[in-house]
């Protein structure tokens, strides 16, 4: 079972960069490619981004290529994002996702979610 653990959320300003964090068990954690999603009030939740389990590979929904980064560590058994130019429309939960699979993280489905932290932009 891989244990995900999101923090780093909180009320922000629009324009202002925010990193999220999510730690995840240490036992399983490096063999698993990792995702980032984020739900807003009222709507689907939303893939954004995802890594390789080794942490070469990235992939990123387009709306937010340039702005948002996921990057790991897996001797800290942790991965982050980094949310640049924060927007309104940035204001939602967000979740890491864990799956063999970095397809099925893209694709909206894996295996493993954390219960999310909560981003709110102000603007």
């Amino acid at each position: 079972q891989v244990q995900l653990v999101e923090s780093g959320g909180g009320l922000v300003q629009a324009g202002d960069s925010l990193r999220l964090s999510c730690a995840g068990s240490p036992q399983t954690f490096r063999t698993y490619a990792l995702g980032w999603f984020r739900q807003a009030p009222g709507k689907e939740r939303e893939f954004v981004a995802a890594i390789r389990r080794d942490g070469n590979s990235t992939s990123y929904v387009d709306s937010v290529k340039g702005r948002f980064t996921i990057s790991r560590d897996n001797g800290k058994n942790t991965v982050w994002l980094r949310i640049n130019s924060l927007k309104s429309e940035d204001t939602a939960v967000y979740y890491c996702a864990a799956d063999p699979f970095l397809r099925k993280i893209v694709a909206g489905s894996p295996v493993y979610w954390g219960q999310g932290t909560q981003v709110t932009v102000s603007s």
